[in-house]
C-alpha cells in the first residue's frame, strides 16, 4: 500500500500548544517511569497478548540483524529481541526510563546485545546521528500517538535503514481507542434473562484535539496523546518513502471457560473482537 499526497499532506501538527504539551509529555514520563516499570515488568496483558506477538509476526527479526528500538520504555521489547538474536539500539526520551531499562537487561543477562541512548524521536538530527542505513529494522511499540509530530522520526528511519530494510510500529487502534472513545456496557433483559453487551462508543475520529490521559490504572500523573486518523498516520509514512505492506489489529480473545471478570470496571480484555491496537509494518520504497 502507498500513495503520494492527500489532505493532511504538510499540514502543520507542531503548534506552539503542541510542543508546550510535548515538554508535559516529558516530565510526565520522568515522574511515572518508576511506577510504569513496575508495572509493565516483563510485559502486561496488551504486551504479552497483543503487541509483542504481532510486532514479532511482522518483524520476522533473524539473528545477528541489528534493531532500532525507538521509545524504548523499560525495554521490554529490546530484551526481547535480544533473546531472538539481535543486536539492538534502544532509545527513550526519558532519562529514568534509559536507567531502568539497562538495568533490567544487565540483570536479564542482555547486558551486550543491547545499547541504550538517551534520544528524542523528534529529533530528526539526534535519531540521524546513530547511523545512517545501520540498521535491518526498526520498531516503535505504543508511543508514536504520545509524539506531538512523527513526520522527523519517518524521515530520519529511511535513512537509518537499510534498503530491504522495515519498520514496524504500534499504536492504539485510531478508530477504536483515543480520547474520543468511551467504553460501555449495556444490560438488557432477553426472554427473562440478562445480557450484558459491551461496545465501543465513538465521538470523534477525524479531528481529535491533543489531551491528557493515563496508559495504566493508577499512574501518578496523565500523559498527552495525539492522535492521528489513518489517513494521517499512513500519510506520514507515504511522504517519508516508505510502503506499507503488513499489518494486524489484534484484540483479546474471550477465555475458553467463557467467564468475564468480576471487576464492575471496564477492561479491553472484556471486548473481545474489538482492537484496541494497530500493528503495522513499513518498507523504504
Amino acid at each position: 500500500m502507498s500513495a503520494t499526497g492527500g489532505a493532511n499532506e504538510g499540514r502543520p501538527r507542531h503548534t506552539i500548544d503542541e510542543t508546550a504539551l510535548e515538554h508535559q509529555a516529558h516530565e510526565a514520563w520522568e515522574k511515572k517511569a518508576a511506577f510504569w516499570d513496575q508495572m509493565m515488568g516483563e510485559g502486561n496483558a496488551f504486551q504479552r497478548v497483543l503487541i509483542g506477538p504481532a510486532t514479532e509476526r511482522l518483524l520476522r527479526v533473524l539473528p545477528g540483524e541489528t534493531v532500532l528500538d525507538v521509545a524504548c520504555g523499560n525495554g521490554v521489547f529490546s530484551r526481547r529481541l535480544a533473546e531472538l538474536g539481535a543486536r539492538v539500539v534502544a532509545v527513550d526520551f526519558s532519562e529514568t526510563f534509559v536507567e531502568l531499562a539497562r538495568a533490567r537487561t544487565e540483570e536479564a543477562g542482555y547486558g551486550d546485545a543491547v545499547e541504550y541512548l538517551v534520544a528524542d524521536a523528534t529529533d530528526e538530527e539526534r535519531m540521524l546521528a546513530l547511523g545512517e542505513e545501520r540498521f535491518d529494522a526498526a520498531v516503535c511499540n505504543m508511543a508514536l500517538m504520545d509524539m506531538p509530530v512523527i513526520d522527523p522520526l519517518m524521515r530520519a528511519l529511511r535513512r537509518l535503514l537499510k534498503p530491504k530494510g522495515r519498520f514496524v510500529f504500534s499504536v492504539q487502534h485510531p478508530a477504536f481507542n483515543s480520547n474520543a472513545v468511551r467504553l460501555a456496557l449495556e444490560v438488557e433483559e432477553r426472554e427473562s434473562t440478562l445480557v450484558e453487551t459491551y461496545s465501543v462508543k465513538v465521538t470523534g475520529y477525524l479531528h481529535v484535539p491533543p489531551g491528557k490521559g493515563t496508559g495504566m490504572p493508577g499512574e501518578p500523573v496523565a500523559h498527552p496523546y495525539f492522535h492521528r486518523p489513518l489517513s494521517e498516520l499512513f500519510g506520514a509514512c507515504f511522504r517519508a518513502g516508505f510502503a506499507v505492506d503488513g499489518l494486524e489489529e489484534p484484540s483479546f480473545a474471550r477465555p475458553e471457560d467463557g467467564s468475564r471478570s468480576a471487576s464492575r470496571s471496564l477492561s479491553w480484555e472484556d471486548f473481545v473482537g474489538i482492537p484496541p491496537v494497530l500493528v503495522v509494518r513499513a518498507r523504504p520504497t
